[in-house]
């Protein structure tokens, strides 16, 4: 299956079996703004929960919080928002699209050979390292790169587009309306910043420590594009960890080999993974990268690793006219606490629904297999989701809907549900079920057949392997606990 391919086929199931919907579809739907259902919603609480339960249950010093989405305008003053926070764009006169020129650089350079397109990347990356945005415009016009929907290379200078939403604060209109200003945050960082004291002190705090956090994130993206992975309206899940001045890349290295290992422990394949180090490094930062994975659509970034310094709350400690410092009794080399100090912080920070499209992308799978008709096959479609992850972890299905078999099965299905998010299902053949279960991706279904009312066992087929195992009723949650940790 080609990638293209893949892709087209992963929308289309992700809509038809309940995980992601286009937001508000029945008015033709909103741009880049998309629904959970109810498979996706219980993949993304799924592995929302186990980032929380890493950052903050397996860790002795990082807490979490949760910040609210409007902050006070001069949060986004202090942190560059409200000024830089922007992206070159450019304009086609003919067909007035507006393009990204990261992005229209790119597609171009995907229809060139493999070391021209690398070239033309190449290129890209050194103006936009500089601001050179004539120099990229140049770029443009020198590779003759086409407006897809004009066809022409009538293009408008590169300019900057500020991606914060704003809207007005209170019901109460004022003269100056800069007053009722308030943005839809577009990260969640600044809300663990300008509660640093906050957590510090109720919290006792010791440096080093973190805090975590995750939430909906607000840009006004001009080009948003492959399904969930850009969005206007998105989730992160965000750590600051406060360090001593000059350990910073210490732990920026610590960081970095973390998180890369949470993503395997969370069935995402090491070949499918890569850091890619930041060739610009925002003004703020000492040391950035991203890791990468390779999306049916190609190398993309799911997660970021920043040393930013001691930027952050120094800028909020300048703008608030409020003291954000740390008062350090450990001792330095010459025997003296090393007193008050504003902290340096490493930043992770990673994009929830571009995890749950890793997931689903890895997770996508077709497959030939046999029917009950001699010499013909038919095609099996299911979502190789991890079970530690998978939004329902065991279906139960009565063999018929009489003999008591529904009787035993929903006795099952009441003491599982107590472990574990299940399913019962009666409604159409055996064989049916099992293709409905596999397209969603639940890990094990349980059948009920005549045999269990002598021996008190049902049989439990694994979604991946297909094999199937007979097992004492008794011993199904041990048998399943271990299954899905394993």
């Amino acid at each position: 299956m080609s990638s293209e391919s893949l892709f087209s086929k992963l929308t289309a199931h992700a809509k038809e079996y309940g995980y992601i919907f286009q937001s508000s579809e029945i008015y033709d739907g909103l741009s880049a703004v998309y629904d959970y259902g109810q498979y996706g919603a219980q993949l993304k609480k799924n592995i929302r929960d186990a980032w929380w339960k890493s950052m903050t249950q397996l860790h002795d010093n990082i807490v979490g919080i949760d910040a609210a989405i409007f902050m006070h305008p001069t949060t986004w003053k202090a942190s560059g928002h409200v000024d830089n926070f922007s992206d070159p764009m450019i304009d086609n006169k003919d067909s007035k699209k507006r393009y990204r020129v990261d992005h229209l650089i790119e597609a171009h350079a995907a229809t060139l050979s493999a070391e021209d397109g690398k070239q033309l990347i190449e290129a890209m990356e050194a103006l936009l390292a500089k601001d050179d945005y004539q120099g990229i415009l140049s770029l443009i016009n020198e590779h003759k790169i086409k407006c897809g929907i004009s066809g022409t290379c009538n293009w408008t200078e590169v300019r900057q587009f500020n991606l914060m939403f704003q809207t007005e604060f209170g019901a109460v209109a004022s003269d100056n309306q800069d007053d009722n200003i308030v943005y839809l945050r577009p990260e969640t960082a600044q809300g663990i910043f300008v509660n640093f004291l906050n957590v510090q002190k109720t919290g006792r705090m010791k440096i080093p420590f973190g805090i975590a956090q995750t939430g909906k994130a607000f840009r006004n993206e001009i080009v948003a594009r492959q399904f969930i992975f850009r969005m206007r309206e998105f989730e992160q899940m965000e750590m600051q960890f406060f360090v001593r001045p000059g350990t910073e890349l210490e732990w920026y290295a610590y960081w970095k080999e973390n998180r890369m290992k949470w993503h395997q422990a969370l069935g995402i394949p090491a070949e499918k993974l890569r850091y890619h180090d930041h060739a610009k490094l925002a003004h703020y930062a000492n040391a950035a990268l991203d890791i990468e994975f390779e999306f049916p659509f190609g190398w993309k970034e799911l997660e970021g690793i920043h040393s930013r310094t001691n930027y952050d709350l120094s800028r909020h400690q300048e703008f608030s006219k409020k003291k954000i410092q740390y008062f350090d009794n450990d001792l330095n080399p010459e025997g003296k606490p090393y007193g008050n100090y504003v902290p340096y912080v490493v930043e992770t920070s990673v994009g929830l629904d571009r995890l749950v499209l890793t997931i689903l992308s890895l997770a996508f799978k077709e497959e030939e297999v046999p029917t009950a008709e001699e010499g013909k096959t038919d095609i099996r479609t299911y979502l190789s989701i991890p079970a530690a992850i998978a939004p329902v972890k065991a279906a139960i299905l009565p063999l018929v809907k009489k003999e008591g078999l529904p009787e035993i099965a929903n006795s099952i299905t009441t003491e599982l549900r107590k472990h574990f998010h299940c399913q019962y299902d009666e409604k159409d053949s055996i064989g049916k079920r099992y293709r409905r279960q596999d397209a969603i991706g639940t890990p094990f279904c349980i059948t009920v057949d005549h045999q269990s009312k002598e021996d008190e066992m049902v049989t439990v087929r694994h979604r991946d392997s297909l094999i199937q195992e007979r097992i004492p009723i008794k011993g199904l949650t041990q048998y399943l606990q271990k299954a899905i940790q394993g």
